[in-house]
């Protein structure tokens, strides 16, 4: 299903069409201010396996980003932040970055993992941050292509993108927010004592 949902004027009743099909465990293509993203409910245990199959990878294998409404659930995931690290995400957020922060101990549950990393992104795109917000909990996220993929336009494409996954069981939504990006978003490390850089993106990470 390809459903069209502008930015600018987003209609409630097509993102309620969108969470419903996440809560029942389907996954969605939707547009960030990066790439199109692959998605699901991060509650959901079977939609998790299911999107990490779509990676190829087991779900204890596979590195998904948290897409989250704002700062105020962070702590739900992550252990306690420093001031610094505060300030960063308040300046940079919502926007293009993925930060990499120590994640608490409900993280690896979730993942039936050791994780004690978590990516954690706030992109600056209403259909995203609205999908969040009328979900009632983050969405757990990773970009359609993958990292050592070139990113050609049928990324980016909604339309291309239709074509190439209407038939995917498990992608039950396309939504299309218009034409992606060709970058990715600016991964940042912030678990240790300076911030490193680990990809450099979209986003220009303001200190």
């Amino acid at each position: 299903m390809l459903l069209e949902i502008l930015e600018n004027n987003i209609d409630s009743r097509l993102i309620k069409q969108a969470v419903e099909i996440l809560k029942d465990g389907g996954i969605l293509i939707f547009p960030t201010d990066t790439v199109y993203a692959l998605g699901c409910d991060l509650r959901n245990k079977k939609a998790l396996n299911n999107l990490a199959q779509m990676k190829g990878e087991r779900l204890n294998k596979v590195n998904f980003s948290i897409i989250c409404h704002d700062l105020s659930h962070l702590s739900d995931y992550v252990r306690q932040i420093d001031r610094p690290t505060f300030k960063l995400l308040k300046q940079n957020l919502p926007g293009p970055f993925t930060f990499i922060l120590n994640a608490n101990n409900d993280v690896p549950r979730m993942f039936d993992s050791k994780k004690k990393e978590i990516g954690i992104r706030i992109p600056n795109n209403k259909i995203a941050l609205a999908l969040v917000e009328a979900l009632g909990n983050p969405i757990a996220a990773t970009s359609l292509h993958n990292e050592e993929d070139e990113i050609m336009d049928y990324f980016v494409d909604p339309y291309q993108i239709f074509e190439r996954y209407t038939d995917n069981p498990f992608v039950k939504m396309i939504i299309d927010g218009g034409h992606g990006r060709l970058e990715g978003s600016t991964v940042v490390n912030c678990t240790q004592d300076e911030f490193e850089i680990v990809r450099q993106g979209l986003g220009e990470l303001e200190l």
